[in-house]
């Protein structure tokens, strides 16, 4: 199996995207170490993951405080010895707008939970991550390189966009301890998020939910939106082993609404 035997730490674990990486971990072979701030939704998704507990832990954690990074970590090595791969979903996305409405006390703390809180999070896994080399792959955002014309979340972007400016420099950085670091980048992705936009936006114009998402899926040159679990593939696909060349990329999944 794609994962067998690693140990992944998951941050932003919830009802969607975070969710959907842990249980690929664990359907392929892997231990999954998750982390949010809420522990309720953490016990949650590692009773359906794992029923048995197995191949999962969990710690509260947010990952704007450091010690509550390094203290998931610590856990991953408890547990299972070891870290393979870190996976960053956690993120700040419900601040909409734009520049000219912009309220930068917010967007200092989008900027400190998407940019900051993620280079946290990475750093409290190197010690682990030099043991045995690895991979750190992140989250990104398609509007980091496109910005949609249906929202307007222009901290959101530009966070991730810095995020991806410093993973070619951790690239760099950590290459010699055998250490990748890649990013993945969803477009509009079938999941929690997007069905409540379709939802909210369904009703707002007082059209049905399928006109709506029929919209979305005109601009891809596949007919579907691309879903949470399909993002959850690519991602497992850079934690593993066979992306043991890969470094310092960006994978668009999106099923091909923008092509670059």
């Amino acid at each position: 199996m794609l994962l067998q035997g690693k140990t992944v730490i998951v941050s932003g674990v919830g009802a969607g995207l975070g969710h959907q990486v842990a249980a690929t971990v664990v359907r392929d072979g892997g231990n999954a170490v998750l982390g949010a701030r809420t522990e309720a939704n953490l016990a949650k998704a590692a009773a359906e993951i794992d029923p048995d507990g197995t191949h999962t832990a969990y710690r509260s954690t947010d990952i704007g405080d450091e010690a509550q990074c390094e203290a998931l970590a610590a856990l991953a090595v408890e547990r299972f010895g070891r870290v393979d791969a870190v996976v960053h979903v956690a993120a700040w996305d419900s601040y909409f707008g734009g520049v000219e409405d912009a309220d930068f006390d917010t967007w200092q703390q989008v900027i400190d939970v998407n940019l900051l809180g993620t280079l946290r999070m990475t750093r409290a896994c190197l010690p682990a991550l030099k043991a045995g080399g690895g991979s750190v792959v992140i989250v990104g955002t398609q509007s980091a390189v496109a910005a949609p014309s249906q929202v307007r979340q222009a901290a959101y972007a530009a966070s991730k966009g810095a995020l991806t400016s410093a993973m070619y420099s951790m690239a760099r950085e950590l290459g010699p301890h055998r250490i990748r670091v890649n990013t993945v980048l969803p477009g509009w992705m079938w999941g929690p998020p997007v069905q409540a936009y379709v939802r909210f936006t369904a009703h707002t114009e007082g059209v049905a939910e399928a006109e709506v998402l029929g919209r979305l899926a005109d601009r891809m040159a596949l007919p579907e939106l691309a879903t949470d679990a399909d993002v959850a593939e690519a991602v497992a696909f850079l934690a593993s082993d066979r992306a043991r060349a890969i470094t310092g990329q960006s994978l668009l999944v999106n099923a091909g609404e923008l092509m670059r």
